[in-house]
C-alpha cells in the first residue's frame, strides 16, 4: 500500500479543492443590495434587516406566518381550461404554465386555504407573484369565487393577499371577465355580513387593482408596496410630467386616503386578529348584512291609465 497515494494525496485534495456551496444560502435585497443569510431572512419574516424592505413571499410562507400554529387546510380549486385561446408568442402558453408550475409547485397564481387566526374562522386567498407575475386568469377567478363560497359556508372572514401585474394576456377577454366575476364574489361575502379584508403587497397593479383589490371593507398594504393601475413609468411617458416622489407607493396612498393602514409583516397577524375582533362576534359576523332592496307596494291600478269608460265623451267640458 502506498501511503502517499492512499492517505496524503486525498488530504491535500480536500484542502485545495473547492467545496460545492448551495446557491440559495444568501439572498440579495432588491432595495439596498445587501446580502442576507437565509436563516436571518427567515427569522425576520423575509424582511431585510438592513433597510426594512419587504421581500416577496409565496402562499406557503403566508399561511405559516398567519394561521394559528401554521395549521391550515388547502382548498381544492376547480379545474379550468389550460389554454382556451391556443395562445402562442415566443413560447406556447401551455409551456409557460408548465414552467411556472414546476418552479413554484402551485397549479396557478392564487392559492386558497382556511383555518383559524386568534380563534376566528378565516379563509385566506394568496396570489403568488412568482407564478407568471401573479396574473389574473380563469383559474384566479375560480379561486376567488371558491374562497368566497367557502367563507360564506363557514361564516368566516375572507382575507385576500394581492400581488399581481394585472390580467393574463394569454387568455385575452376571458381574463378580463374575471374582474366582474371577482366583484360578484366579494358581494357574496358582503351579503352574508362577513368581513372582506384586502392586503395589498408589492406589486398590485392592473385589473386586480381595478376590481377586488380595492373593494375591501378594510384596505391594508405592506410598507413600500407598489399599488396602482398603470405603472409610474407608463404614466410619466403618457402625461409627460414628473411624478411626485413615492408616487403609487403604500405610504403615498395612505396619505391620500386610498388605504386604511400600512402594516409591517411582523405586525400583520396581530393586526388582522384585532380587526376580526372588531368585525366578528363569538365567531359570528358582527357586520349587519345590507338591507334588501325595497319593493314597491304601489297598486298597479293606481298607475294604470284610466279606463275608457271614465274618459269624457266628445263635446263634454
Amino acid at each position: 500500500m502506498n501511503w502517499l497515494t492512499n492517505f496524503v494525496r486525498p488530504k491535500i485534495r480536500a484542502l485545495v479543492s473547492k467545496r460545492d456551496i448551495p446557491d440559495n444560502l444568501w439572498t440579495k435585497c432588491r432595495a439596498c443590495t445587501q446580502m442576507i443569510f437565509h436563516r436571518d431572512l427567515e427569522e425576520n419574516l423575509h424582511v431585510c434587516p438592513n433597510c426594512d424592505h419587504h421581500l416577496r413571499i409565496g402562499p406557503d410562507q403566508r399561511f405559516a406566518q398567519l394561521f394559528d400554529n401554521g395549521e391550515h387546510s388547502l382548498s381544492e380549486l376547480p379545474e379550468v381550461l389550460s389554454d382556451p385561446l391556443k395562445f402562442r408568442d415566443s413560447k406556447r402558453y401551455v409551456d409557460r404554465l408548465k414552467d411556472s408550475r414546476n418552479r413554484t409547485g402551485e397549479n396557478d397564481a392564487v392559492v386558497v386555504a382556511h383555518g383559524t387566526m386568534g380563534g376566528h374562522n378565516v379563509v385566506l386567498a394568496v396570489q403568488n407573484f412568482a407564478f407568471m407575475g401573479g396574473s389574473m386568469g380563469l383559474a384566479a377567478g375560480e379561486a376567488l369565487i371558491t374562497a368566497a363560497r367557502l367563507a360564506v359556508m363557514q361564516e368566516a372572514a375572507l382575507v385576500v393577499f394581492s400581488a399581481a401585474g394585472g390580467a393574463r394576456m394569454q387568455e385575452g377577454i376571458l381574463s378580463l371577465m374575471q374582474m366582474p366575476r371577482s366583484t360578484i364574489a366579494v358581494e357574496m361575502v358582503r351579503e352574508a355580513g362577513l368581513p372582506y379584508i384586502v392586503v395589498l403587497t408589492d406589486p398590485t397593479t392592473g385589473g386586480v387593482t381595478a376590481s377586488y383589490g380595492m373593494l375591501g371593507d378594510i384596505s391594508i398594504a405592506e410598507p413600500g408596496a407598489l399599488i396602482g393601475f398603470a405603472g409610474p413609468r407608463v404614466i410619466e411617458d403618457t402625461i409627460r410630467e414628473q411624478l411626485p416622489e413615492g408616487f403609487q407607493r403604500a405610504e403615498y396612498l395612505l396619505d391620500h386616503g386610498i388605504l386604511d393602514m400600512v402594516v409591517k409583516r411582523s405586525e400583520m397577524r396581530e393586526t388582522l386578529i384585532r380587526l376580526f375582533g372588531f368585525l366578528m362576534s363569538d365567531g359570528k359576523p358582527a357586520i349587519a348584512p345590507p338591507a334588501p332592496t325595497p319593493t314597491s307596494t304601489t297598486d298597479v291600478a293606481q298607475i294604470a291609465p284610466p279606463d275608457e269608460t271614465d274618459a269624457p265623451s266628445p263635446g263634454q267640458d
